[in-house]
């Protein structure tokens, strides 16, 4: 079915001799790409380089390809900027919590997704974002996004190209978000919805917080926009989503945003929660994820 194809929406890179990825510090001039990850199936990215290497460790052990005390080596070492790990058909992927850094790391692995010849129908990228913070739900929860939406509330994504606003969409695979809920189900050990995300420009103004150093409206404004949000559909906020379903709806690319709330924003902005109940908290996302692929893959 070609609608599942994968595809590049640049003709110009049929012209290039050799395509250098160099926010991963791959390139086709020095790296074989159907050889290093021709078998990939599943593409979880996430924040930082330790959370991802731990999903990869975890991952391993759930699909009996590694155990304690194995260790998987960083696919991107040359680079700081981000990390890369892999087992079998698991990719874990480290990227910014900044809009920008994700646009440019998600044009390379969408070109490097080509470049494996990764064309069948299965093939999906799941969003891990471990951090984020609820309108209306308790602190826990996972939320399987249906929707990203802008600060306004829309499902869009906007960015200016040469001088004039691009307007995207940021739709998800519905049939994966119901896969991922029904996986939740099975599960049975926290609570799940799917909803709609709000993707913002900043942690603090951007997402109607008091705590930050410059705050120029009142309590009460604020929790009339978080009101307003949830109402809409709003379940959770961060600031990535968009620009990820943006590209895998021009991709081609089966994709989903997997997140665990740490706070109830009507409640107030700090997180107080001990570090052992936000660890616990972050693992949730990734059973989930995990549990997924595992039944994907027939192991279940």
């Amino acid at each position: 079915n070609r609608e599942n194809f994968i595809h590049l929406c640049n003709p110009h890179l049929e012209k290039m001799r050799e395509d250098i990825l160099y926010h991963f510090a791959l390139g086709t001039g020095t790296h074989d790409f159907p050889v290093l990850f021709g078998d990939v199936k599943f593409v979880c990215v996430g924040g930082s380089p330790s959370r991802m290497k731990a999903f990869i460790t975890y991952i391993a052990e759930e699909l009996g390809l590694g155990g304690p005390g194995c260790d998987y080596p960083n696919i991107c070492a040359g680079t700081d900027r981000y990390a890369m790990y892999k087992v079998g058909p698991v990719l874990s992927v480290s990227v910014s919590t900044s809009l920008n850094q994700i646009r440019d790391t998600k044009q390379d692995w969408v070109k490097m997704y080509v470049l494996c010849v990764w064309k069948q129908s299965i093939n999906y990228i799941v969003e891990l974002c471990l951090f984020l913070f609820t309108a209306g739900l308790e602190p826990g929860s996972v939320v399987i996004t249906k929707q990203s939406v802008d600060a306004t509330f829309k499902p869009q994504f906007e960015q200016v190209i040469l001088g004039k606003t691009v307007v995207r969409s940021t739709n998800l695979d519905e049939q994966l978000a119901k896969e991922l809920m029904q996986c939740s189900k099975e599960i049975g050990q926290f609570n799940t919805v799917i909803g709609n995300t709000m993707c913002t420009l900043d942690f603090y103004e951007g997402q109607g917080r008091l705590d930050g150093a410059i705050c120029l409206y009142n309590e009460e404004e604020k929790l009339q926009y978080l009101k307003e949000a949830y109402d809409s559909g709003v379940r959770n906020i961060e600031m990535e989503s968009s620009v990820f379903a943006a590209m895998c709806n021009l991709s081609g690319v089966k994709a989903a945003v997997v997140c665990v709330t740490l706070l109830n924003r009507l409640e107030g902005d700090q997180i107080s929660s001990s570090h052992d109940v936000l660890v616990e908290y972050q693992q949730r996302p990734q059973k989930l994820v995990g549990y997924f692929i595992k039944k994907s893959l027939g192991k279940i």
